[in-house]
C-alpha cells in the first residue's frame, strides 16, 4: 500500500509540472510538422533591425522549455541556460538595433513516436543574401502532444577554429 501511495504522489507531482499547453491558434501552422516548427524557429528571429514577433516565438515552446548556449570567454568554456522569456529580453535590444538573419544549412532528424531530436546547422547573416558572420549547430528537442509539435529545448554551439562543423552536418541526413 505504501508503494501504491508513493506512485500516486509521484504521478500527481509530474502532472502538476505538466501544465496544459494548448495550441496557439494564430500560429497553429507553425507547429503542424517538424519541418514547419524548425522553419518557424529560424523565421521568427530573422529580419531587419526592429521588432520581432515575440508572441509567435513563445507559441513554439512548451511552458517549461529552455534554451542553452555554449560560449568561450577568456579561454574558458561557459554556458547560459535561459527560458524563452529570458531569450526575448536578452535578444530584443540587439534585434532592435541590428539586422539578423539565421537560416538552416542542413538538418539531421531522429524521431521515435512523439519525440524528435533535430541537429540543424545554421548560418547567421546581417543581410539575407550576405556572407555568414557565424555558423553553428542548433540541437533541438521536440515533443508532439498528439495535436502539434512543441520545442522543449534548443541548445547551440558556434563553429570556431577549434570546433569546425563536421562535414556530415553540412549536408542533410537521410530523409531530411
Amino acid at each position: 500500500m505504501r508503494s501504491f501511495f508513493a506512485v500516486v504522489v509521484l504521478c500527481a507531482s509530474v502532472m502538476a509540472q505538466n501544465p496544459s499547453a494548448a495550441p496557439a491558434a494564430p500560429f497553429a501552422e507553425d507547429a503542424k510538422s517538424i519541418d514547419t516548427i524548425i522553419h518557424a524557429m529560424y523565421n521568427v528571429i530573422s529580419g531587419p533591425a526592429g521588432e520581432r514577433n515575440w508572441q509567435r516565438f513563445h507559441a513554439l515552446f512548451l511552458p517549461q522549455a529552455t534554451l542553452a548556449t555554449v560560449f568561450h570567454k577568456n579561454g574558458e568554456v561557459r554556458h547560459a541556460v535561459m527560458s524563452p522569456d529570458d531569450y526575448e529580453h536578452g535578444a530584443e535590444p540587439y534585434f532592435r538595433q541590428h539586422a539578423f538573419y539565421e537560416s538552416e544549412v542542413a538538418r539531421h532528424t531522429e524521431r521515435f513516436g512523439n519525440i524528435a531530436h533535430v541537429f540543424t546547422t545554421y548560418a547567421s547573416r546581417r543581410d539575407p543574401k550576405g556572407e555568414p558572420f557565424e555558423r553553428g549547430i542548433n540541437s533541438v528537442e521536440l515533443l508532439n502532444d498528439g495535436a502539434r509539435w512543441w520545442i522543449l529545448t534548443i541548445s547551440w554551439d558556434s563553429e570556431r577554429a577549434d570546433n569546425p562543423i563536421p562535414a556530415e552536418y553540412l549536408k542533410n541526413g537521410p530523409g531530411d
